[in-house]
C-alpha cells in the first residue's frame, strides 16, 4: 500500500491540514496536524509509522516546492512519545520532543511508548505479511529537545512549548498565541482523560488542567486541535479539564493506581513476547 493511500487530509485553511492513517481504525488513531509557516513547516506527532508521512506530503502536494537547492526545513513534533504519536518520528530527519522523555525515544522504549497495536485495528495491512504483534516503535535520536516556553519559528507563526504533564511526563501543547490555537495532543481532547498508564500521575494531570482553565480565563485560546476525535473551542476545553479536576479525588487515585500496575504488568510482558519472537 501507498502512502497515498493510507493517508488523508482535509485542510482548514491558514496553512493548517488535519491529516489521518486511514486503516488505522481505533480510538487510538492520533490527529496528525501539518502546519505550514513562510520559512519552515511543521508536522504535529507523526501516527503510528506504518507508512512514511514525509513521502505522503510530498506527493499531496502539501509541501510547497524547494525555492533553492535545498528542500524547506520540515521538523516533526512529538507531543509525547506514546506509539500512536511517535512511530512515524523514523522518517523525518529534524525531530523535536520534550526532554522528559527523549532518552525514551532514543533507546526505542515500547514500554514507555505504552505500545499496543490489535491486528482487528488495521483494517488493511500496509504490506503483505505484515502482523500488529510485531509492531515496534524504533528508536529515533530526537535532533532538538524541547522545553518549557521554547518557541517553535516557522517564519510568520510562532509556535510556544508549554510543558504538560500528566498523561505522560514530557506530555507538551504548542500554543500559537496570535491566532490563539492549541495544538494539545493527549493533555485534553473530547474525551475520557488517561492518567493510569506509565509515567502518568494525577497531581500534575490536575496542575496541568489548572494551566488550560487559566489560558481560557485569560481568552489565550478560541480553537483546540487535539490529538485524538474532533476540533472544540474554548468553552469545551475548560468543561473538559475542570471536570477533570473535580473528579480527580482520593479514590480516582487510589483506583488509578491500580490501574496503571495492571497496564505496567501488560505492556511488560507484551514487550518481553515481541523482543523474544
Amino acid at each position: 500500500m501507498s502512502a497515498l493511500e493510507w493517508f488523508a487530509h482535509k485542510p482548514l485553511g491558514d496553512g493548517i491540514f488535519w491529516i489521518q492513517e486511514r486503516f488505522y481504525e481505533s480510538g487510538n488513531r492520533a490527529n496528525i496536524w501539518l502546519v505550514r509557516g513562510s520559512q519552515r513547516d511543521v508536522v504535529i506527532d507523526a501516527g503510528l509509522g506504518l507508512r512514511s508521512l514525509p513521502e505522503y506530503l510530498r506527493a499531496a502536494g502539501l509541501l510547497p516546492p524547494p525555492e533553492g537547492p535545498s528542500p524547506r526545513p520540515l521538523l516533526a513534533v512529538a507531543t509525547h512519545v506514546h506509539f500512536d504519536h511517535s512511530g512515524g518520528l523514523q522518517h523525518f530527519e529534524e525531530v523535536a520532543v520534550h526532554s522528559a522523555e527523549a532518552a525514551a525515544l532514543l533507546r526505542g522504549d515500547n514500554y514507555e511508548a505504552v505500545t499496543w497495536l490489535w491486528e482487528r485495528e488495521v483494517a488493511r495491512p500496509p504490506r503483505p505479511g505484515w502482523r500488529a504483534r510485531q509492531f515496534r516503535v524504533p528508536p529515533v535520536r530526537p535532533t532538538r529537545l524541547l522545553q518549557e516556553g521554547d518557541v517553535i519559528s516557522l517564519g510568520d507563526r510562532q509556535l510556544t512549548v508549554m510543558h504538560m504533564p500528566g498523561h505522560s511526563r514530557g506530555s507538551i501543547c504548542l500554543h500559537d498565541k496570535d491566532r490563539k490555537i492549541l495544538f494539545s495532543g493527549d493533555v485534553v481532547y473530547d474525551g475520557s482523560m488517561i492518567d493510569w498508564l506509565p509515567y502518568s500521575r494525577v497531581s500534575d494531570y490536575v496542575a496541568s488542567c489548572q494551566r488550560l482553565m487559566e489560558l481560557v480565563d485569560r481568552g489565550l485560546v478560541e480553537k483546540v486541535l487535539p490529538g485524538h476525535f474532533n476540533i472544540f473551542g474554548a468553552e469545551r476545553l475548560y468543561r473538559l479539564a475542570s471536570n477533570y479536576i473535580a473528579q480527580a479525588g482520593v479514590c480516582h487515585k487510589v483506583s488509578t493506581c491500580a490501574m496503571r500496575s495492571l497496564a505496567s504488568i501488560a505492556l511488560r510482558i507484551t514487550n518481553s513476547r515481541v523482543t523474544s519472537s
